[in-house]
């Protein structure tokens, strides 16, 4: 069973910074592309970032400049650094692990205040 264990999500004030881990095995983490999805309330889910497994990273436009996504392939682990937050970035933020199937982790509230 394939699991993507997320953490770091919490409160932050406006301008503030987050980090979210997600970590799964190495026979996933080798083979899919990983990424960050985020749904706001009565919003549809959508893309944050992702990174392939040859490290290649794309961005939502409303997070370019302002986020960061990594991996590090000793720990199996994604990370989203999000910087400069903003009320809108509101969501719970989902990992996602995709190749010709698709997975995800439990997902991780971010709350920024205004």
């Amino acid at each position: 069973q394939v699991q993507l264990v997320e953490s770091g999500g919490g409160l932050v004030q406006a301008g503030g910074s987050l980090r979210l881990s997600c970590a799964t095995s190495q026979s996933i983490f080798d083979l899919y592309t990983m990424g960050w999805y985020r749904q706001a309330p009565g919003k549809q889910r959508e893309l944050v970032a992702i990174i392939t497994t040859t490290g290649s990273t794309n961005y939502a436009d409303s997070v370019k400049g302002r986020f960061t996504i990594s991996r590090d392939n000793r720990k199996n682990t994604v990370y989203l650094q999000m910087s400069s937050l903003k009320p809108e970035d509101t969501a719970v933020y989902y990992c996602n692990a995709k190749r010709l199937d698709n997975y995800w982790g439990q997902g991780t509230q971010v709350t920024v205040s205004s």
